[in-house]
């Protein structure tokens, strides 16, 4: 029997209750071993108890399961930085394996736990950190370890996603949707982290790290949010044969040098992530042997995330009955630089508002021209009788280029309003 202290006791806590349950008599046969909840970390009885666990199995002192010699695997699934770090800390010295879902503390403390867990010669599993029941962590760290991954480009929360999805469809603003979510339980009461792109910044900075053998964290990470896309951007976007998606991206060029993003993006409307619609996550990987593959599902939710914690549990427990626990740890043994923002090589979309009369458009490519910014497409719409709306397609050019564009058409009186600019990815003009 293997027994486990559980940490948290909320909806993907319960959860795993649920499906170490339900699925009791399986996991024991795939295992090897039978697997029980020991001991639960929970403040709230009442949440346990309704699951049917014991009361002298219920604690609020950590002592109780790090100091436990029965306990063999902590779930860690309070999420937040403290005080998951440290009960995390205290049960890897104390010798037992760890299994968590939180993303944030990977993102941002993940050396000091890596550390840690080699240090004392310890499993550190993490699955439902990325993607909820989507496998992406174990693929790239085992089954893909044969390849140099060359990109990872992920749809990484649900939210934002279901957001531009009813957009796109129906031609809806933000705000509108937003509240929508919010009423469904797609969002949060405060949905900051999902809209501002936080989320999916945690999420790539672990599987970049995993991918590139190199470790980037939280703060390595440009983001953008969904927050200024507008109905017009996303008829635009159709109009020229592209969708909207929040993308998570994370690539490494021939030199080494990595780059990580989130920020709304122009995607073919025929590449495989444009189709990844409503609360549906995926994670597109391209490896030099493996070539393309997509990982599809659902990326959050109470059973999805257990099934993943419950996976890794698995995966420990066969490691504890062969006497093979620590074999895969840390990958980030090479020190990559990550490159900034402003490096960046892409096609970009930009919308804005100019003085309609001859000679503006001469005018504006000649801004973009003198800072090396070559167009490939230009629609015009009027608007009114004294202003029109252009709307560009940039060919590939450095970021800081574009930007130093912007900051002298800003300054221009025949330019109204510059309302959006997007970058384009995964098009086929683009060489990876």
């Amino acid at each position: 029997m293997i027994q486990i202290g559980l940490l948290g006791c909320g909806t993907v806590g319960s959860g795993v209750v649920k499906l170490l349950e339900k699925n009791a008599d399986a996991i024991a046969q795939r295992s090897g071993d039978q697997i029980v909840v020991r001991r639960v970390l929970e403040r709230d009885k009442d949440k346990c108890l309704a699951l049917g666990i014991a009361p002298e199995r219920i604690t609020n002192d950590i002592e109780d399961i790090v100091n436990d010699p029965e306990i063999d695997i902590v779930v860690e699934l309070i999420g937040g930085i403290e005080p998951a770090s440290s009960f995390i800390l205290q049960a890897m010295r104390q010798g037992k394996h760890v299994v968590t879902a939180n993303k944030d503390l990977i993102a941002v403390n993940g050396k000091e736990l890596f550390e840690t867990a080699d240090e004392h010669q310890v499993d550190f599993y993490f699955e439902a950190s990325v993607g909820g029941g989507i496998p992406i962590v174990y693929p790239l760290k085992q089954s893909l370890a044969g390849n140099r991954i060359q990109q990872v480009i992920g749809i990484l929360n649900g939210t934002t996603n279901y957001i531009l999805t009813q957009m796109s469809r129906k031609g809806r603003d933000y705000h509108e949707v937003l509240a929508e979510a919010q009423a469904l339980g797609y969002a949060e009461a405060d949905p900051t982290s999902d809209v501002s792109g936080l989320d999916a910044a945690r999420k790539i900075a672990i599987l970049s790290s995993i991918a590139f053998n190199s470790r980037v964290t939280l703060d390595d990470v440009y983001v953008e949010g969904i927050t200024d896309i507008t109905p017009e951007d996303i008829r635009y976007a159709h109009e020229l044969g592209f969708v909207i998606k929040l993308l998570a991206i994370a690539k490494e060029d021939q030199a080494g040098q990595i780059q990580v993003r989130v920020h709304p993006a122009f995607l073919p409307a025929n590449h495989p992530l444009a189709a990844v619609n409503d609360v549906f996550n995926a994670v597109f990987v391209q490896g030099d042997a493996v070539g393309e593959v997509m990982h599809f599902g659902r990326g959050a939710g109470q059973m999805p995330t257990a099934s993943a914690v419950v996976g890794d549990i698995i995966e420990i427990v066969r490691n504890l009955k062969h006497h093979t626990n620590a074999r895969i740890g840390c990958t980030c043994y090479e020190q990559k630089p990550v490159v900034s923002i402003n490096e960046l090589e892409a096609e970009y979309y930009i919308r804005m508002r100019v003085t309609d009369r001859p000679g503006v458009l001469a005018g504006i490519a000649g801004v973009f021209g003198n800072n090396n910014v070559s167009i490939a497409t230009v629609l015009q719409k009027s608007s009114d009788s004294d202003t029109a709306e252009l709307i560009m397609i940039t060919h590939r050019v450095r970021e800081q280029w574009l930007r130093d564009s912007l900051t002298v058409l800003r300054g221009m009186s025949i330019v109204s309003e510059i309302n959006s600019v997007i970058r384009l990815e995964g098009t086929q003009r683009e060489a990876v």
